[in-house]
Order: C-alpha cells, then sequence, then structure tokens
C-alpha cells in the first residue's frame, strides 16, 4: 500500500547538514520512492513509498537529527496512475519484460580439508624421563 508520510523536524539547532542528514535518512528506509521538504520554513519530510514504517523513520530522525513529530500518514491514491499505466502500452507499441527473480542464496560447495597423517617417530619412549 502506497501511503505517504509527513514528519516535522526541527532543522535549526546548529547542525551544519541537518536537512542534507535528514533526506538521507529517509531514503535509506525500505520501501521509500520519494523524499521532499515542504512547509514555509522546509521544516516538514514528506516521504512517499510501499509500506513505509513511520515509527522507526520518527524514532531515526530523533536520534540522528533532533526533535521530530510525526504529523500525518496517508494513503496515496493509485487510480490515476494506473490509468496511466493501462494507456501507455498501447500507445508507445512496447510490450515490457518482467524477468524472473532470482532466488538469491549461498551454493554450498563442499571443499575437503588436507589429508590426516600420522607418523609414529622410531625411538621415542613415553616412558622415559629426560630429566633425571
Amino acid at each position: 500500500m502506497k501511503q505517504k508520510v509527513v514528519i516535522r523536524v526541527t532543522l535549526n539547532n546548529g547542525k551544519k547538514n541537518a536537512r542534507s542528514k535528514a533526506m538521507q535518512i529517509a531514503v535509506g528506509l525500505q520501501g521509500v520512492e520519494s523524499v521532499s521538504l515542504q512547509g514555509e520554513d522546509s521544516s516538514q519530510i514528506v516521504v512517499v513509498g510501499d509500506n513505509i514504517n513511520s515509527v522507526i523513520l520518527t524514532s531515526l530522525l530523533r536520534k540522528k537529527v533532533g526533535f521530530a513529530e510525526l504529523t500525518s500518514v496517508s494513503p496515496v491514491s493509485t487510480v490515476g496512475e494506473k490509468r496511466k499505466q493501462e494507456t501507455k502500452p498501447s500507445e508507445s507499441g512496447i510490450q515490457s519484460m518482467v524477468w524472473p527473480t532470482y532466488q538469491a542464496g549461498v551454493p554450498y560447495y563442499y571443499q575437503p580439508g588436507a589429508p590426516y597423517y600420522a607418523y609414529e617417530v622410531a625411538g621415542y619412549n613415553q616412558n622415559s624421563c629426560n630429566i633425571m
């Protein structure tokens, strides 16, 4: 589900790169499609994406930037986008190609270790004591 999250952040707390840092944090979250600064003094961060965890985003901004308040979370309508997608392939005549997903995993390779050899040393007696 696509959603729009608005977070009010105090960006004037003496830190030099607070805006860029806040945007980097927002973009680093999974499912984020776009991030923008809005408001009269660019104190609101608007994040749009699929299944964004707004609580984690707000707590990350509090830890890294400063004061952050979750203002609103609202769904984004995708009806207009579906209409655009439906008309787009028929206009261009190019059909999109969907690649199969790659099942990522680590393949298991058996690598035998070095062979273990045991040798017996001739003339070695464990019962003899060299100290006495």
